[in-house]
């Protein structure tokens, strides 16, 4: 077989197995066992927080945190287009309305649209901000790629509206703000609710799974009681509130124990390998390397590259096609929520900047383990892809 150089899959260095046969050993393989808690304790003294609830993945995640916020059949959920499916799925397991509003140049949600979105497009009773007639409950606000939001303007946007913020911190774990109000801060841990994954791709995995965390850690035991059936008493299987089967297996967080001691190392590789892509692609009038926001320390789990519209007219399933040739794995941006079948006939507020990235952005080649040697063969071989295509 010829070379092939993944876009991002897990890596498995540490104390994975040895964690692992250790869970199996002890015969604690599902929903008990001390890896779960340990995995949360170590979660929460990473993320500085006071509680974490392990669980099954980040779309539970999520899910739990819309049941937390108090989000009921018919009201509106204020959630990007640009980004996973998963972010806005759980909205409609709620029975709730998303509003898609648009993104910035972090691919994050725009704060200046969702404030014109509040103030032009709703009405403020004193306790509920109203749009036709139904109650926005929260905002999603997904941090792309490792990026951030703009979280303070945000943050100020939901205290305003009595708005409950959910982040999907599910791409982001390890990203900070370095000044501002959040100096400090990670991703997950502004909002009243902040939800992790640990998905195959993700920059530590459990193979599926995920976490939580919320600004209360009251509402986490709360999180944690539902994830777990609502149990009430655990020898009469009592049960005073709708349940879910979303707990995290203790397997799992086996591995996630090992991995979240990796973490800051894996960080560090993802930080020294976008360098090294910025480097290679530094005046590249093809394709630019999209930065991350200067004020934050990011995790840099996935690069994007955007191609320059004025030159390369090819579709992305050509380039991607063309690369995979050469033994390289790249994916274009996810196509827009709005687009899809299930949310076709779903409210959009001024989406401009979310369809002129999903024509554009490509996400190359991000793994843990790629070397400096892999870097320079695949920024060579979409540079040369890229000369061959362009019209100009």
């Amino acid at each position: 077989m010829g070379r092939f150089i993944p876009l991002s899959i897990p890596n498995f260095e540490g104390n994975e197995k040895k964690y692992v046969d250790d869970a199996l050993d002890q015969g604690w393989v599902s929903t008990g066992g001390a890896y779960i808690s340990k995995l949360e304790q170590e979660m929460a003294h990473f993320l500085h927080v006071d509680n974490v609830a392990a669980c099954q993945s980040g779309t539970s995640a999520l899910h739990l945190s819309l049941v937390e916020a108090g989000v009921r059949p018919n009201d509106i959920v204020l959630v990007p287009p640009l980004t996973f499916i998963a972010a806005v799925n759980p909205v409609k397991y709620q029975f709730a309305t998303p509003v898609f509003i648009d993104c910035d140049d972090s691919f994050c949600m725009d704060p200046i649209k969702l404030r014109s979105f509040c103030e032009d497009e709703c009405t403020w009773d004193g306790s509920f901000l109203r749009h036709n007639g139904s109650i926005i409950k929260a905002i999603i606000v997904v941090h792309v790629f490792g990026n951030m939001a703009d979280m303070e303007s945000i943050m100020d946007i939901a205290m305003l509206y009595n708005l409950k913020v959910i982040e999907d911190a599910t791409e982001a774990l390890g990203s900070y703000y370095t000044n501002g109000r959040y100096e400090g801060k990670y991703a997950g841990t502004i909002g009243h609710f902040g939800c992790y994954s640990f998905n195959g791709n993700k920059i530590i995995t459990t193979g599926g799974g995920g976490a939580v965390t919320a600004n209360n850690p009251e509402v986490v035991d709360h999180i944690r009681f539902l994830s777990t059936q609502a149990k009430t008493d655990p020898h009469y299987y009592i049960h005073d509130e709708i349940g879910y089967n979303y707990r995290m297996t203790n397997l799992q967080a086996a591995l996630g124990v090992a991995q979240m001691e990796e973490l800051p190392e894996f960080i560090r590789r993802k930080n020294q390998n976008y360098q090294t892509y910025k480097y290679l692609f530094e005046g590249f009038k093809y394709a630019r390397l999209v930065p991350f926001r200067s004020n934050i320390y990011s995790n840099k789990w996935f690069y994007s590259l955007e191609v320059n519209r004025s030159y390369i007219s090819a579709s992305m399933k050509e380039i991607i096609i063309a690369l995979q040739e050469k033994g390289i794995q790249t994916r274009a941006i996810w196509g827009l929520i709005n687009e899809q079948k299930p949310y076709q006939g779903e409210e959009t507020y001024k989406l401009e900047k979310a369809p002129y990235y999903a024509a554009r952005i490509l996400n190359i080649p991000s793994s843990t383990q790629i070397t400096e040697e892999e870097i320079k063969y695949v920024a060579e071989q979409i540079m040369l892809l890229f000369r061959s295509l362009a019209n100009g």
